[in-house]
């Protein structure tokens, strides 16, 4: 199994250190993880800002692959949370600024407003607040481009009231992995819709996952997303069924930014 999205305590919403995490993953037999604390520049949440001390977080990331190399392999990553304005400027910045082998472009926030905040995201506008989400996503990733995979694309599915029918959101989500394809970029299947109860819609829902496959993507990678132990590989055998399940055979892992493709 491959963890490809970890976090530690070099990000705002985790106090497990990553030692621990890295631990963790060898205890359950994980073949390969990817550590990908957050950055979020220019995050509107001064309580939780998501600016990583990088300094330090590349010093303990060459630590642990070094001192782990002969137990598990370890990506060093960073997962870089996208925003129009400035904030592209600087995940172009930080994505040059290290040596790492894997960068996840996620969407924590839209239009200045965090996506776990606001009415519009809760109850009052459901289907609005999808649509805004989607297309806020492609816009963005028109001019970002510094990244090897998208992180939880329909992230915005834990905070609404419901998910609206598909005519609302997947004309544009089609653009979206359009893009992704003809960029080269990866799609993640990301199992914390278990932890967020969020049942059969998993992140992406099979038809979209499919959909990329359609289109031509290839590149996949799998990660629980988990900020403490106990979630690390969770579900990870789940998400490549999901895989086979498009008719793809290969779950994506990456080494200095380059794809490695490993047969499930």
């Amino acid at each position: 199994m491959y963890d490809y999205h970890l976090h530690s305590s070099f990000s705002d919403d985790s106090e497990t250190p990553m030692e621990d995490m890295v631990k963790a993953a060898i205890s359950k037999g994980i073949t390969e993880i990817a550590i990908t604390d957050h950055y979020d520049p220019y995050y509107p949440d001064e309580e939780m800002p998501f600016i990583l001390d990088l300094p330090n977080y590349h010093k303990e990331l060459n630590r642990i692959v070094d001192q782990y190399e002969d137990r598990i392999k370890i990506a060093k990553g960073i997962e870089l949370g996208i925003q129009n304005g400035e904030t592209i400027n600087e995940c172009y910045e930080i994505a040059s600024s290290f040596d790492y082998d894997f960068i996840i472009g996620s969407f924590h926030a839209v239009n200045g407003v965090t996506t776990y905040q606001g009415d519009d995201y809760k109850n009052s506008d459901y289907i609005g607040a999808t649509e805004d989400y989607y297309q806020y996503m492609y816009e963005c990733l028109r001019e970002f481009n510094d990244y090897d995979v998208l992180g939880h694309i329909n992230a915005i599915d834990r905070y609404i009231e419901k998910v609206p029918g598909k005519k609302y959101y997947m004309d544009i989500v089609e653009e979206i992995l359009k893009l992704l394809v003809d960029n080269g970029k990866g799609l993640e299947i990301n199992t914390s819709s278990f932890r967020y109860d969020l049942g059969e819609r998993t992140m992406p829902p099979l038809d979209m996952l499919k959909l990329y496959v359609d289109l031509g993507g290839e590149i996949i990678t799998t990660g629980s997303d988990a900020h403490t132990t106990d979630y690390v590989g969770n579900m990870l055998d789940y998400a490549q069924d999901m895989i086979l399940k498009t008719g793809h055979k290969y779950v994506a892992t990456f080494h200095n930014r380059k794809l490695i493709q490993i047969k499930i």
